[in-house]
């Protein structure tokens, strides 16, 4: 089985186990969990905060990317769920949690990794997302497999790494970590949300960069609202609005809420 510093990533065998928020007490060290809406800022920000923390960063939606660009590359029709479902149980994936070079690589039926850490922010598998994250049997697949990268990251870190992940994505807060030690909903006022978007994608964040990315973000957040709530906070998870904050503040304000949640991070 292909496996990551932080544990087992090859797919997952019941994958309709998931089902609900779960009951089981946090695993040992410290689980921070961060959802939100396209363009809050959860991969930069949870990323930032894990190195802080010296823990492990896990990013979920690299996750989707990956099985994506997996079934694209295969020509699966991501039209047809039935056919995406089973593609993607057979897609093995190595997950790289180091926050200061986390990775993503689709793992060959041979064994041979193929990097694709930077291909799957392309455009294609972007506009593609949304379809196959959507899928049921695909979001209960990968539950599982973060469930246990997470859980490896406490009880066996990486050299170096302190038991613990910052976890950050779609249903993190509520599905696949609910018993998370501190869990975060990182927001923004919309039009600080797609310039921000904007400045990371295309470099800017006047006007005409804005309204390129306007109608991508707020069709992936449509699409994925469907099968996953990231606009309110649910019971037990914290509110971040970064609409007044940059960057370091931002961070530092997360850091403050773990801090005050757990002592930790000080």
């Amino acid at each position: 089985m292909p496996t990551s510093p932080s544990g087992p990533v090859a797919p997952a065998d019941t994958p309709s186990a998931v089902t609900g928020a779960g009951t089981s007490a946090p695993p040992p060290g410290i689980v921070v969990a961060v959802d939100g809406p396209s363009g809050s800022g959860k991969s930069s920000v949870s990323r930032a905060a894990a190195r802080a923390l010296g823990v492990a960063f896990l990013d979920t939606g690299a996750m989707y990317r990956a099985v994506t660009f997996s079934a694209l590359r295969a020509g699966v029709d991501l039209a047809d769920p039935a056919a995406v479902a089973a593609h993607v149980r057979t897609a093995a994936l190595s997950v790289g949690t180091d926050p200061q070079a986390p990775s993503i690589a689709v793992v060959d039926a041979d064994g041979t990794e193929t990097d694709v850490t930077q291909q799957v922010r392309g455009a294609e598998v972007t506009a593609a997302v949304s379809a196959v994250a959507a899928v049921p049997a695909v979001r209960a697949d990968l539950v599982l497999r973060q469930r246990a990268l997470i859980e490896a990251a406490c009880a066996a870190p990486a050299p170096g790494a302190r038991p613990g992940v910052v976890a950050e994505g779609r249903d993190i807060t509520t599905v696949v970590a609910p018993q998370a030690h501190v869990r975060v909903l990182l927001t923004a006022d919309e039009a600080v949300r797609l310039a921000r978007r904007a400045q990371q994608d295309l470099g800017a964040a006047d006007v005409a960069s804005v309204e390129a990315v306007r109608r991508s973000v707020s069709e992936r957040d449509r699409v994925d609202a469907r099968t996953t709530a990231f606009t309110a906070a649910a019971d037990g998870v914290l509110t971040l609005d970064s609409t007044h904050l940059d960057f370091e503040g931002t961070v530092a304000a997360l850091l403050q809420l773990v801090r005050e949640a757990t002592g930790e991070g000080a």
